[in-house]
């Protein structure tokens, strides 16, 4: 049997996820920690003092360099599988970091910025699939959505990092918390180095053995065990399926195919949109400057409540940790978005009074909307890419998939410093008409995932029939039959279970 750095069984699942988590924590990190940097004097001298419109490119420079990790994924990621795309990701933000915390001109800066961001896209496009393609499907939502709690770990951390340093104050307050990213990315390459390939990757590539001993050392179970033989049969069952008319050009995405590739890549994209499109970064990167300009606090007020605020983000994303796989992914994701709706709504509102009673009350519903966004939007859509997108297409799909979040992440930064400044008060009705309109969106269109098979999954985009009902006749059938189901790339869908009828 093989063997790994971490041992077999549960240390080497708990490190498989602390790996992931370790990633998210400095993309995380990363993000949040221009936020108070922006107020720095010596900082804003060095990028020379930019408008409105510059700050947003400054800002935004970091996610247009993520969309072109996200792409860079989706041309290499087959070729140098999960682990190598940790590692190339670390290796592109160790390097922007290095750039960023010497900066002496605006230029410099932001070509780091767009380094940094490139290794995020590679890294965010990577790892939420690596966990979830190692994960059993009672778990798998809840360790994914542990690797976005930890995000919002790293924005914390960047930010009181950031609070505490500005007594400090001159180069130092701001060189030192941007270099401090290398910690991170260093931990995750000692933590990669010791965690096996993903069994699913390795069958895509023809390796069975290794992948027999992959699945062997994290269940901890002989190869021969009938646990063990069965999910490799499962996984290469789902992949003669999906394959069945070769291998899968991508110039086919938007044709039909039996397992609906194209169809199940924009369910992922267009998830992936959402958590952007709710607003969320006018809250993280701008939260001092929406305060001082939108409310009305003093600088050091509005710091240290921005800091507090996305502290909810934390609180709110232990939800999911602990029960998404209990409560699922459309019904929170619906609930969701009604919430950030109402929070929008209730901040616009208020802020058009133009009170200072009013202003201040503002500052409850953007701590709510960290709440709820870390308890739902925030979270789900990184666990339903990689569990939508069909594996023959997973590393591809999700690459593309996960390039929505930072191409939108980049408009949004983009343009935020202007209609904060400029719009004031109507900016948070654009996203509130956005979040009330995802919510039919995800009723319609997204089957619930929860506690399938990554191989089940398939099944539902097989049945001819909207996949949401499709899901919901899946569930009910478990439920009667106490079974789970595989394909077969012969028979099509049959139970595991010996002596139990095919499931027509």
């Amino acid at each position: 049997m093989g063997k790994f750095l971490y041992g077999r069984g549960l240390p080497l699942q708990i490190c498989i996820t602390v790996a992931c988590e370790m990633a998210f924590m400095l993309m995380g990190y990363d993000q949040g920690v221009l936020s108070s940097v922006l107020s720095n004097t010596d900082f804003l001298s060095k990028i020379d003092h930019p408008n409105d419109v510059k700050l947003g490119v400054i800002v935004g420079s970091y996610n247009l360099g993520s969309f072109a990790g996200a792409i860079l994924t989706f041309i290499f990621a087959e070729k140098l599988g999960r682990r190598w795309c940790m590692w190339v990701a670390m290796m592109w933000i160790v390097t922007g970091a290095a750039l960023q915390a010497s900066a002496s001109t605006r230029a410099h800066f932001v070509v780091g910025r767009i380094i940094c961001g490139v290794g995020t896209g590679i890294d965010t496009s990577t790892a939420p699939m690596y966990q979830a393609e190692l994960s059993h499907a009672k778990s798998r939502g809840r360790l994914v959505s542990s690797e976005c709690l930890f995000v919002g770990v790293g924005i914390v951390i960047a930010y009181w990092f950031n609070y505490g340093m500005q007594t400090v104050g001159g180069p130092v307050a701001w060189r030192l918390v941007i270099a401090f990213q290398v910690v991170f990315a260093l931990l995750t390459v000692i933590m990669v180095f010791g965690i096996p390939e993903s069994p699913r990757y390795l069958c895509k590539m023809g390796r069975k053995d290794e992948a027999l001993e992959v699945l062997s050392a994290v269940w901890n179970k002989p190869t021969d065990h009938p646990d063990i033989v069965a999910e490799q049969k499962e996984i290469l069952d789902a992949l003669a399926l999906e394959m069945e008319h070769g291998e899968y050009k991508w110039a086919q995405i938007l044709r039909p195919d039996p397992v609906k590739t194209g169809y199940r890549v924009l369910l992922a994209w267009g998830i992936n949109t959402m958590n952007q499109l709710s607003g969320i970064n006018l809250v993280v990167y701008f939260i001092p400057t929406v305060l001082q300009q939108n409310v009305g606090m003093t600088p050091r007020v509005s710091q240290l409540l921005g800091g507090v605020v996305n502290t909810m983000f934390v609180i709110g994303a232990l939800f999911p940790s602990f029960f998404s796989d209990k409560y699922g992914r459309r019904q929170p994701m619906m609930w969701g978005c009604f919430g950030l709706g109402l929070c929008m709504m209730m901040i616009s509102v208020l802020l058009s009074i133009h009170s200072k009673t009013a202003s201040d009350a503002t500052v409850a519903f953007f701590f709510l909307y960290m709440l709820i966004f870390g308890g739902t939007v925030n979270c789900i859509p990184w666990v339903y890419g990689p569990e939508v997108i069909p594996l023959h297409a997973r590393a591809r799909g999700n690459g593309l998939a996960i390039s929505a979040i930072w191409i939108w992440n980049f408009t949004v930064v983009m343009i935020t410093p202007t209609i904060i400044n400029r719009l004031q008060w109507k900016a948070y009705l654009i996203f509130m008409c956005l979040n009330f309109a995802f919510v039919p969106i995800i009723y319609f269109f997204y089957p619930e995932t929860t506690n399938l098979t990554l191989e089940e999954i398939d099944w539902l985009f097989t049945q001819g029939h909207p996949p949401r009902k499709a899901a919901q006749e899946l569930k009910a059938y478990k439920l009667n039959h106490g079974s789970s189901l595989r394909l077969d790339s012969n028979t099509g869908v049959e139970v595991m279970e010996v002596g139990i009828e095919k499931m027509e």
